[in-house]
């Protein structure tokens, strides 16, 4: 999801892009010998196995990667930067949670925190810059966590259990759009804001946040059709154009279907209410609160809409993005 946020808000930069932190001497080590390139906000990318990491981000993953523990019933909403991960997790938890806290209800989680809160990354909550390991085998099951870590950098115990990975992506051509400007907003005072066409040549040579984006899709793409069981595949246009079907389809998979009783009785059309872009953007604790990482609420609610790139990408570049996409991605079944 992407509305407006205000000057004030958009200028703190978060934890996982500030570079001011002390580093482990293993990070410290790994850095030294990975390929390295500009930033978005934050002034490094550093390359670790084929996709691109902020300094910070890359320490949490390395720490995740070390430590986490996945657990058979663990579900992971896995998801490209920008290509509707907060409206995910909206749906994930109020699946997960519904017999306990009806969509109607008036003390809903989703009423007063944020998405991000409810639903944690790995990489960039729980395992990044805590004093300690996160104590995380007395959560009650099914556990739900998020993370955009590519599939070769998973931690060995997500692959090698049954958890469930739900990915979502989007047309790259709405993601780019969707990280221009998030990223732009999280540029301190000092910076310029980064060019459409800066960003672009980014985009395209793959130098983005967890990005090559097109590789980070196939890798999950094939991965689902190897094992459907364990991977849902979603598209972001999907949920956009046939919400209930995908959220029925979401709730089977995740092992948690409606009962024909809770279809008759609305239970889906409350959910999807509940968690539409313009109910939850409205929300007074996403209007003011910021994440504990320093984003704004608010910065996650721009428009949420599919096609957004037509507003801003020249022919030139649409044609570059769509030749690109049918290049990696047509040839293995794949289009958006």
């Amino acid at each position: 999801m992407d509305s407006t946020v205000s000057e004030s808000e958009s200028r703190v930069v978060p934890n996982f892009l500030d570079e001011n932190r002390e580093l482990s001497e293993d990070c410290k080590d790994l850095i030294a010998t990975l390929p390295l390139e500009k930033g978005w906000v934050a002034k490094h990318l550093h390359q670790y196995q084929g996709f691109w990491h902020t300094t910070r981000q890359l320490q949490g993953l390395l720490s995740c990667q070390n430590h986490f523990q996945a657990h058979h019933t663990d579900i992971l909403i896995v998801t490209t930067p920008k290509s509707g991960t907060t409206w995910l997790k909206a749906w994930t938890f109020s699946l997960l949670h519904r017999h306990k806290y009806h969509p109607t209800t008036q003390n809903h989680p989703l009423l007063t925190h944020n998405p991000h809160f409810l639903v944690p990354f790995l990489e960039l909550d729980l395992y990044l810059d805590k004093p300690s390991l996160p104590d995380l085998s007395s959560l009650p099951s099914p556990r739900l966590f998020s993370t955009h870590i590519p599939y070769v950098s998973l931690p060995i115990s997500v692959t090698q259990t049954s958890c469930k990975i739900v990915y979502l992506c989007r047309d790259p051509k709405d993601a780019f759009i969707s990280l221009w400007h998030f990223t732009n907003r999280l540029r301190p005072h000092t910076m310029l804001p980064n060019s459409l066409h800066e960003a672009f040549h980014k985009f395209c040579r793959g130098v983005s946040l967890y990005g090559p984006f097109w590789e980070h899709v196939l890798e999950y793409w094939h991965k689902s059709l190897e094992h459907p069981h364990k991977i849902m595949f979603m598209r972001f246009e999907e949920m956009k154009l046939n919400p209930e079907f995908v959220l029925k389809k979401l709730a089977t998979f995740v092992g948690c279907p409606f009962s024909r009783e809770e279809e008759e009785a609305g239970v889906v059309q409350e959910i999807l209410k509940l968690c539409s872009f313009d109910n939850l953007s409205n929300l007074q604790v996403n209007r003011n609160g910021k994440l504990s990482s320093g984003e704004a609420h608010r910065a996650f609610f721009r428009r949420g809409e599919i096609g957004d790139w037509k507003n801003h990408l020249t022919s030139d570049m649409i044609q570059q993005l769509n030749a690109i996409t049918e290049e990696k991605l047509a040839q293995h079944g794949l289009r958006f």
